[in-house]
């Protein structure tokens, strides 16, 4: 699973997810791209599982590029316990992703084979997702080298 090594904090608040994502809103890595379209938390389990679920159909060609890392800590607090007596100890890590975020992006397989595997990763995430062409941002033409 997907973790920071070290944090200068164990423990976090909640926050808010408010407006649109600013930064990594663009495809820069690879061709296709997995855009978020509402706000939310993804487990770092949900990473690992669209990550092998994309590697599975492209049958280990192609490259993945995830582009979302889960390092904010989430609480939660033992079973049958009484309220008080502080905050619960971590329980798992997420990504914090906003509308317009790029999670995943995929590069080295033809569109068809992108397409068909970011529609079966979306399946495995908890948001609404749409799939991605890269842009130059010079000439404002799709990029598909495949």
């Amino acid at each position: 699973m997907l973790m920071p090594k070290r944090v200068k904090y164990r423990k976090q608040f909640r926050g808010r997810m408010t407006g649109k994502a600013t930064r990594g809103n663009k495809v820069d890595f690879g061709e296709v791209g997995l855009v978020s379209l509402e706000p939310a938390w993804i487990t770092s389990r949900q990473i690992e599982t669209v990550r092998r679920t994309i590697t599975r159909y492209f049958k280990r060609h192609g490259k993945v590029y995830i582009r979302i890392f889960p390092d904010k800590p989430v609480t939660k607090k033992a079973a049958e316990t009484r309220m008080g007596k502080g905050k619960g100890a971590v329980d798992h890590w997420v990504a914090v992703v906003k509308p317009g975020r790029v999670m995943f992006e995929v590069a080295g397989v033809d569109y068809a084979t992108a397409r068909e595997a970011l529609t079966l990763a979306s399946h495995k995430l908890t948001v609404k997702t749409k799939i991605v062409i890269r842009v130059d941002p010079i000439s404002g033409v799709e990029v598909l080298e495949s």
